[in-house]
Parts: structure tokens; sequence; C-alpha cells
């Protein structure tokens, strides 16, 4: 979080990418995009709340690269809290966070409420239920993501994702004791349909836009090479599939 010339707060998109668990920027930008949209519904302008940035980061021919970004008011970084992905803890916590310092900033703003009347009382009193009321809700949110999160830890990889090996070793006990090979195999049957029967790296597209699957390129000896990973949701929908919710096998 920065502070403009009027002392005002902004934060950085870049900067709340990696506090709410997003490893690509492309989707961030499509949260960003969705909040921009709920703001422009609302009859605001988002480029009250959205300026577009650049920044200069680690990368690049040089060792420094200039990427775009985003400043953000605390308004909309709240939009892209409220847009994102709400499985994610990280996500979670973000709303949390918003959700208090926007009641804290209405709070200051409102401490003028005349509380000698009824009407003000009841008015002050409607505004810290309002608040507890989203606390309860973001925080019910972060308790459902965190087990979640947590299930498949020792199978993932350092992006959180999980290769077709270490996926077979986590469903043994489900599977068999199938190797990668035969797991593979499985995954391409007509009741699963994981894995394209034309390409056995590549998952239907419908198990990426659900959130199950992702393909990155990896490097194989010289070469680099398009893999298939499932994401911690798409081992539990397998786990499911195959008729059995317990925790993996560790």
């Amino acid at each position: 979080m920065l502070l403009d010339h009027r002392g005002e707060e902004r934060w950085s998109a870049r900067d709340l990418q990696r506090l709410m668990g997003y490893e690509r920027w492309d989707r961030f930008d499509d949260v960003i995009q969705r909040a921009q949209q709920t703001i422009t519904a609302s009859g605001l302008d988002p480029l009250d709340h959205f300026r577009g940035a650049i920044r200069s980061m680690p990368g690049g021919r040089w060792g420094k690269q200039t990427v775009a970004d985003y400043r953000l008011t605390r308004f909309g970084a709240y939009h892209v809290a409220l847009a994102g992905d709400g499985r994610k803890p990280e996500v979670a916590a973000a709303k949390t966070y918003f959700a208090v310092k926007t009641r804290e900033a209405e709070a200051t703003q409102q401490s003028t409420t005349d509380v000698s009347s009824p009407e003000g009382i009841l008015a002050l009193a409607e505004r810290y239920v309002e608040a507890a009321r989203e606390l309860v809700a973001t925080k019910q949110e972060l308790a459902v993501a965190a087990p979640k999160a947590g299930k498949w830890d020792a199978f993932c990889n350092s992006d959180g994702l999980i290769d077709m090996g270490c996926a077979a070793k986590a469903l043994t006990k489900l599977t068999g004791g199938l190797g990668r090979t035969k797991f593979m195999e499985m995954l391409r049957r007509e009741d699963i349909r994981f894995l394209q029967v034309q390409n056995p790296r590549l998952p239907y597209e419908s198990h990426i836009q659900s959130g199950r699957a992702e393909v990155k390129l990896v490097q194989a000896g010289y070469q680099w090479v398009e893999q298939t990973f499932f994401t911690p949701k798409g081992l539990d929908w397998l786990a499911n599939k195959l008729g059995n919710t317990a925790l993996p096998a560790a």
C-alpha cells in the first residue's frame, strides 16, 4: 500500500495479485476487469478507483522489465477482493481485511452521529450489525477454503499444482496402486474423460475452465512440452468421482 500526493491510500494491483494467491497476471487481470464492471454497474466511474500504471520488476533480458499495473483506491481494491475466487484462503483473508478497513473508515467519518437520541443509537447499532455480518460471512469463507487448500499439500509443487505421478500416489488407495502410465490411461476412460485421447498430456477444456486442471510448459531435456497438472480442486473432483471423499493417502 502506498500514499499518493494527497496522503490517500493507493494499492498496487501487482502487490494484490501476490497477496491474493494468483500466480498469473492474466488471470488476476480478469478479476480486475470484473471488479471494474461491478463498479460501472453501480453508476460509478471505475477510473476514479483504477488508474493504469507501469512497474519495474525483476526479469527480462537486462534483469529488469516494465510491466502493466494499476493503482487502486481502497474501494477499488475491496471490489477486486470481492471479485476474486472465494475458494482461495488468500482471497477470503483479503475480503476480511478490506471489510474491516472500510468499516473503520465509515466509523471515523460517521463518528459525529448523535447518540443522544434513540434514532442516533439505532443508526449506530445498525452499522455495527452490518459490519459484524459481513465479517462473519468472510470468516466463514476462509474456514471453508482452508481445509481444502491444505488437503493435498504433501503432493503439491511450489505452484500449488499436482503432477500426474504425484496424483497417482495421492490416490493409490482408491486406484489400487496404479503407476503414472496406468493412472493416465484411467483418466482417459469414458466415465472420467479428464485427459484427451489424442493428446494424453492435455485435459478437456471444461476441466481447465472449472479450475480442476492447468496446462504448463515444462522443460524435458532440451525441449519444452505441455504438461497437465491437477489443481487441489481437480484432485478433490477425481476422488469424488472414484467414490471416496476421505483424506488422501499420505
